[in-house]
């Protein structure tokens, strides 16, 4: 019964997690009991949704199938995992902002490996439809961020993990390193033109902070990723 109303969106995190534990060479039964944090990004339970729907159906599962909570919990859980466990909704800075609380926890000594994440699934036409009605969706059916002709953006899935340590730990361990997360920032924009209007002195302010947190300067900076919705209010 459980089975039937999980939301996919955890049983692809179960798959790929496990399979970026295997890239790092732990083997994930080697993590049980052990102070491993989750923090996996997503945004919207559109599962819940559907699997909802038919109210006289509904039953304890559905709540546990459904809940956003339960995406990072089902994989701590799976795992026997006694770190911190937490599903971050941001919107589209939900995985980011999952890697910047990781961080976080891992500098302040509640996590020692980390099972950093992002998923989404497209699985309810009334988002869709939320989408459409504020004129958020692209047209043509393609994302042309910063560009001229941007008419919106579309949507996609998948899901990505990233395995966390602290550096001292990785390289006592001879652990192969793909990259070095030197600092973060986050905050938010505050009162500005409207409730999705960007504001342009607050993301100033994050990108400041990101640097001073990484002691980099922006003259060191050769490659940036960057976030475009597609649209002429977001892009700007």
């Amino acid at each position: 019964a459980a089975a039937l109303v999980m939301d996919p969106q955890q049983r692809i995190l179960l798959e790929v997690a496990w399979e970026a534990l295997e890239n790092a060479g732990i083997p994930p039964t080697s993590l049980r009991r052990s102070q491993t944090g989750v923090f996996v990004g997503a945004c919207v339970s559109e599962y819940g949704y559907l699997a909802s729907a038919d109210l006289p159906s509904v039953d304890a599962w559905n709540y546990l199938g459904g809940a956003l909570s339960i995406i990072a919990n089902r994989l701590s859980y799976f795992l026997d995992l006694r770190g911190p466990s937490l599903t971050i909704d941001t919107a589209c800075s939900s995985s980011l902002v999952a890697i910047h609380l990781a961080s976080q926890s891992l500098r302040q000594g509640d996590s020692n490996v980390i099972i950093a994440a992002g998923v989404n699934l497209l699985l309810s036409p009334a988002v869709f439809a939320g989408f459409d009605q504020s004129s958020a969706l692209s047209k043509t059916g393609a994302c042309h961020a910063f560009d001229a002709s941007a008419d919106g953006f579309v949507r996609g899935e998948g899901c990505g993990v990233v395995v966390l340590k602290r550096l001292s730990d990785a390289r006592r361990d001879g652990d192969r390193l793909l990259a070095v997360i030197r600092g973060s920032a986050v905050n938010q924009d505050g009162h500005s033109n409207g409730l999705f209007a960007p504001n342009p002195a607050a993301q100033m302010e994050v990108l400041r902070s990101a640097y001073a947190a990484a002691d980099v300067s922006v003259r060191e900076v050769d490659y940036v990723e960057t976030h475009g919705t597609g649209t002429s209010l977001g892009d700007p």
